[in-house]
């Protein structure tokens, strides 16, 4: 990391004068590129690291040709040899989700949604003149194979995870069917294709581009149903229809000649189900498969999403083993099934969080109840052997970015979010009062700090649940210092 950061500097010179006051990497999402802000007295940029040289360039290459389109997307200010590391403008850090959950379904809210979608149709088809589609990272277009291949992606990693039978030829017919009706549409131009609001950055109450390396040529309806059918966005439908007219009159106006709104609408809804199936298996994939606990938690948000559609809207074609299979998906049963138990105000459950070292012995349980379980963090590379970390505890931001990004930290809590969450959600049916658990280091001052700090995250988050947390050996060294 810090010959990273250093490379950073390098490149931050060659364009640059000012010095850099800061240097602070922004947290990771579901991504593998690596973020950093970079503060000057006058300015901030955002640097950007990457191992995949061709997600690079794709970005960087739209980015340079939607600029010249006067499009809202960043400026790229420097490359460095290899394309792994480029810094652009920064936007800031407050998306249009962020606005959304602060202000709510609001004249100013909707104001913005309005904006966003006229950008959208701008980039879309302005942006689309003289585009090289060579540059995109994976398919040139999103026509029949590409379709087909996000219907599969929602087969192996949501539905098959359901072990329900089905009859894998029909569906495939079905799938074929789909993907061949929705290859066929009006309007082709440059597709975003994950056209949502957290992508969406607001500074200076104007709207901002990010992200849109995936993109390719494709229906202009597609990245429309991404941004107003976004699960987390819970848009009423009242916005979801009159937003897509105020779409439909901006790309109108962009093409000069008028769109036939019925067929246009059809396929509209088409692109949602896709959108909507291609959404799960993301879920699927990065919470069934790789365990990410917020991943998880979306499951049910897009079930419901998903409920809704197919109870309110007609896709246009007779899908029979498809459409038997996305009722079955969204039933009360398979949602709760992924619905994690919450505690509540009567939930007499308290969950006791310890770090410890080994040196000074287990913890006691003044419970009662026998200790509950002790996790081992000494298999995970010790930060404490590094001279940069051996002042500093697991709270320490450098610290965590060591153990996120260097040690198998992650793969270790996973392992321990599965087995505790068992006895938590057993706990809580049961009207249990404490569970104990405990992690011990060498020293108790990195790595069972740390791993304590994310679990008790991880529960709060997941089951709202009470939590005692303990570092012992940090409170121990706060106490004789005091």
């Amino acid at each position: 990391m810090q010959t990273i950061v250093e490379d950073i500097r390098n490149l931050f010179s060659s364009f640059s004068n000012e010095p850099i006051v800061s240097i602070e990497k922004i947290p990771q999402s579901g991504s593998i590129r690596i973020y950093f802000r970079l503060l000057t007295k006058s300015k901030s940029f955002i640097a950007t690291y990457g191992i995949n040289v061709q997600e690079n360039l794709t970005f960087i290459r739209f980015s340079q040709h939607f600029r010249k389109a006067h499009c809202p997307v960043p400026e790229v200010y420097a490359v460095n040899n290899d394309n792994t590391i480029y810094i652009q403008e920064d936007f800031g850090d407050v998306s249009l989700l962020n606005k959304l959950e602060q202000h709510g379904y609001t004249d100013y809210v909707h104001g913005l949604f309005k904006q966003s979608l006229k950008a959208l149709a701008h980039l879309q088809i302005k942006g689309n003149t003289d585009l090289d589609y060579n540059w995109c990272l994976t398919s040139k277009e999103f026509g029949k194979q590409a379709i087909l291949s996000d219907l599969l992606y929602f087969k192996y990693y949501f539905l098959d995870s359901l072990q329900t039978p089905y009859d894998k030829e029909k569906l495939i017919d079905d799938f074929e069917a789909l993907s061949n009706y929705l290859s066929y549409v009006d309007h082709k131009y440059f597709m975003f294709r994950d056209f949502q609001s957290r992508n969406i950055m607001i500074e200076n109450e104007k709207v901002h581009f990010i992200d849109f390396q995936g993109g390719m040529k494709g229906a202009l309806q597609y990245d429309v149903a991404s941004m107003l059918w976004q699960a987390k966005a819970e848009l009423p439908d009242e916005w979801k229809n009159n937003l897509l007219e105020y779409y439909m009159d901006c790309a109108e106006a962009l093409l000069e000649k008028p769109i036939d709104r019925t067929r246009f609408i059809s396929q509209y809804n088409g692109y949602v189900l896709i959108r909507l199936l291609q959404v799960l298996g993301a879920y699927g994939f990065r919470g069934l498969f790789e365990r990410k606990a917020h991943f998880l938690i979306s499951i049910p948000l897009g079930l419901k999403n998903l409920k809704w559609f197919l109870m309110n809207k007609q896709v246009g074609i007779v899908l029979p083993e498809f459409e038997r299979l996305l009722n079955f998906i969204v039933d009360d049963k398979i949602i709760k099934r992924f619905e994690p138990l919450h505690a509540t105000e009567k939930t007499p459950l308290v969950v006791h969080i310890n770090s410890f070292s080994y040196k000074s012995g287990i913890p006691g349980d003044n419970e009662g109840n026998g200790g509950g379980f002790v996790f081992d963090c000494r298999g995970i590379l010790n930060p404490g052997r590094l001279e940069a970390f051996k002042s500093q505890t697991g709270r320490d931001k450098d610290v965590k970015d060591f153990l996120e990004q260097q040690t198998r930290m992650p793969e270790f809590l996973n392992s321990v979010y599965d087995i505790v969450d068992i006895s938590v959600e057993d706990y809580i049916r049961r009207d249990f009062e404490s569970l104990m658990i405990s992690f011990g280091c060498t020293g108790g001052q990195h790595r069972s700090v740390y791993a304590a700090d994310a679990l008790a995250r991880h529960l709060r988050n997941k089951f709202k649940v009470k939590i005692e947390l303990t570092h012992r050996e940090q409170e121990k060294k706060n106490w004789q210092n005091s």
